[in-house]
């Protein structure tokens, strides 16, 4: 086979591996999953995230984030690194509502929307999943 035909064939292979990527071959990894658990029946969510900003709502596929939304999701997956890796457990204070676990790659951390000593990445994680919770999964707070 001449060189251009090597050529045409490889381009061809390219395109057919494109392709079937595109159709579902290949999927974006998980961010990460939070469960949230509160008295309410609204306040009970497991919400997925994945890279590309899909979001799956107890189980159902949502939707997805808006690109800024998307870049927040990423900063938070980047700073729960340590706290994951530590496996990191904040006792709720008197008066909690809302008790969050959030998994990822490197790890889970589990607190309440009151525990002290939060690092600042868990009030984003919060603000995310509220935001989410509205906008993408339909569910009222």
């Amino acid at each position: 086979m001449s060189a251009a035909g090597r050529m045409a064939g490889a381009a061809a292979a390219l395109m057919l591996a494109a392709a079937t990527a595109g159709c579902g071959g290949v999927q974006a990894a998980d961010l990460f999953l939070v469960t949230r658990e509160g008295p309410r029946p609204n306040e009970q969510l497991t919400l997925l995230v994945n890279e590309e900003g899909g979001v799956t709502c107890n189980g159902r596929k949502a939707g997805t984030l808006a690109d800024a939304a998307i870049i927040e999701a990423r900063e938070i997956q980047e700073d729960l690194k340590e706290p994951a890796s530590e496996h990191l457990r904040l006792a709720a204070s008197p008066g909690s509502v809302l008790r969050y676990q959030v998994r990822d790659a490197d790890g889970t951390v589990e607190f309440a929307d009151n525990s002290p000593h939060q690092p600042a990445v868990l009030h984003k994680l919060q603000l995310l999943v509220l935001q989410t919770a509205q906008r993408i999964c339909g569910l009222s707070e």
